[in-house]
């Protein structure tokens, strides 16, 4: 057992839960509420306001605000929800996540995740596994994100949409609409194709990428509009990746989907 290593000038207080090897840095600030885990580093100057839970072996870098109010003009700053971190993340410096604008609701972070410095999580984001989320990323409210996703630095990402599993985008994109698992988006809302090396990299089969680009191409290359040929293409047989992105064509959220150029 290896007792919390805090800075002499880190104000943590009281009623806050740390756990075994947790270190806090210098000028650090840790909530009544906080619930610190199992060997998780605070730096210097970071901010854990109000209801945070951070599971064990993670990381929060210089200047971090983890739980801060959600900049929404209708918000009531005594509702009670908070934030929620998984395991084995790394938010470096000067990432902020705010906590959910819903009574009891969390802002959920799940493991193994890399917020790089200067990413933004609004309220009520809820992120995957093994996601790398690049500098200056800026997430609006209610964004879901799914697993092994890349997300460029500098991208916006507007409220109430949905980025798939294994999705990429490319710098400084704008996207407004979802983006289907597996896919590549840029510039505004705009599919460039699949994801082909961050599926090989994943360890998908042959099999299962050569079903993705035929799905893709039903979807999106022939006559059919794009409800139509969705519907079309699910009365085919499918592999789990192929029937997932098609079912993210059919099922969007109400911002609707991103395109390819000539959709």
């Amino acid at each position: 057992m290896r007792m919390p290593m805090i800075h002499d000038t880190a104000i943590i207080e009281k009623g806050a839960e740390l756990d075994d090897g947790v270190e806090i840095g210098a000028y650090a600030i840790i909530s009544a509420t906080a619930r610190i885990g199992t060997g998780c580093r605070i730096a210097a100057h970071a901010q854990l306001c109000g209801k945070v839970e951070v599971g064990p072996g993670s990381c929060i870098g210089h200047a971090a605000v983890i739980g801060g109010d959600p900049q929404d003009l209708d918000f009531d700053n005594k509702c009670e929800s908070g934030v929620r971190i998984g395991s084995n993340n790394n938010l470096r410096e000067h990432v902020t996540i705010h906590r959910s604008a819903s009574e009891q609701g969390w802002t959920s972070i799940g493991n193994d995740n890399f917020l790089m410095a200067g990413s933004h999580l609004g309220h009520d984001v809820t992120i995957g596994n093994d996601n790398i989320i690049a500098n200056n990323c800026l997430l609006a409210g209610h964004v879901s994100v799914g697993d092994k996703t890349f997300l460029g630095g500098g991208s916006g990402f507007h409220q109430f949409i949905h980025l798939g599993e294994l999705c990429m985008t490319q710098g400084n994109s704008a996207i407004s609409k979802d983006i289907p698992p597996y896919c590549v988006a840029s510039s505004l809302n705009r599919l460039v194709g699949l994801n082909v090396i961050g599926l090989r990299r994943a360890g998908l089969s042959a099999e299962t990428r050569a079903e993705l680009k035929h799905a893709y191409r039903g979807a999106f290359r022939g006559k059919l509009p794009l409800r139509a040929a969705v519907a079309e293409l699910q009365n085919e047989e499918w592999g789990p990746c192929a029937r997932l992105f098609l079912q993210a064509l059919g099922n969007p959220s109400r911002k609707g989907v991103c395109f390819p150029k000539s959709g």
